[in-house]
């Protein structure tokens, strides 16, 4: 037989190859994060001979488009008088200035797609929404669900709904101190929350409360679910095997909130770097001793 045996040749192979499984997180698409969610369309049109809605609507995608690159949140007017057009973006707060910009690029065209030239509209993908209307719109309240999807199939039993509403209490005080945004692991549910950028946070928790107690109504025991409210939104799933990891580069971005999701989620990433540099040495030490195997034999002779 060869210097090296097919047992040994088959260990390193594993070795190195959970090492790898063990530190590479799943990633999430560019795809995932512009996937339509639901959305909103005024039943009336712009009348507009002379084009001036459609300027100050193209303006204004533009200007939130641009505004995109560096911020998660943004609202403006564009037009002037009457023909005023307020907007805003939002993305979710986890993600990067570049999967943001990803997202919100995409929705001038899926908006005019949708809606085409009516005089308000909100459009949400998985990773932003934006929304504009013309001066004078009839207003609602930021309480007002505009949106919801319960997952088909139902938990019973094993505890499931005090996890879940375990998890949804540490939501509903995050996205507080984490001034709109929160995310948490707890036991196999994973939850995230987000509000509209310009809801102060008092405001924020108490929207988020109405959000959770309608998913809890809505959706009662099944196995995810969104409630997206005009505020703001809650977003479940339960994951038996274990939540997944998601993509460090969706977390690296800027801003203060991402640093508040939990430390079960921050100690699992922890675990999974000691237990990838664990397998690593491990790999080393099997190396050295095999190496001084080989010495000592070439000295025997």
């Amino acid at each position: 037989m060869g210097l090296l045996s097919k047992p040994f040749i088959y260990f390193i192979y594993l070795l190195l190859f959970f090492n790898l499984e063990l530190i590479i997180p799943v990633a999430e698409s560019a795809t995932d994060l512009t996937s339509l969610v639901y959305k909103g369309c005024a039943k009336q049109t712009f009348s507009d001979p002379t084009g001036v809605y459609s300027q100050s609507l193209s303006a204004l995608f533009g200007s939130l488009v641009q505004q995109s690159t560096k911020a998660k949140f943004f609202k403006t007017n564009s037009g002037s008088g009457q023909t005023t057009i307020s907007g805003l973006f939002q993305c979710r707060s986890d993600l990067s200035n570049s999967d943001c910009y990803t997202c919100v690029s995409k929705l001038p065209q899926v908006v005019d797609s949708l809606c085409g030239k009516t005089i308000a509209a909100r459009v949400q993908l998985i990773g932003c929404y934006m929304l504009y209307e013309v001066s004078g719109f009839a207003q609602i309240s930021g309480m007002e669900m505009l949106f919801k999807t319960c997952g088909g199939t139902n938990i019973a039993g094993s505890g499931y709904e005090e996890r879940r509403d375990t998890a949804f209490s540490v939501l509903e005080n995050g996205v507080v101190t984490g001034h709109g945004f929160y995310t948490t692991n707890y036991q196999q549910v994973y939850v995230l929350g987000q509000c509209q950028g310009d809801v102060g946070d008092s405001d924020c928790g108490e929207c988020m409360k109405t959000a959770v107690q309608k998913a809890q109504v809505e959706c009662g025991n099944a196995i995810s679910g969104q409630i997206y409210l005009h505020k703001c939104f809650v977003s479940y799933s339960y994951y038996p095997n274990g939540v997944p990891r998601r993509s460090s580069s969706s977390q690296s971005s800027s801003s203060s909130s991402s640093s508040s999701s939990s430390s079960e989620s921050n100690t699992g990433r922890t675990a999974a770097i000691i237990l990838g540099g664990a397998a690593g040495v491990g790999f080393l030490v099997i190396f050295l001793l095999f190496a001084r195997n080989l010495m000592k034999k070439h000295d025997d002779y």
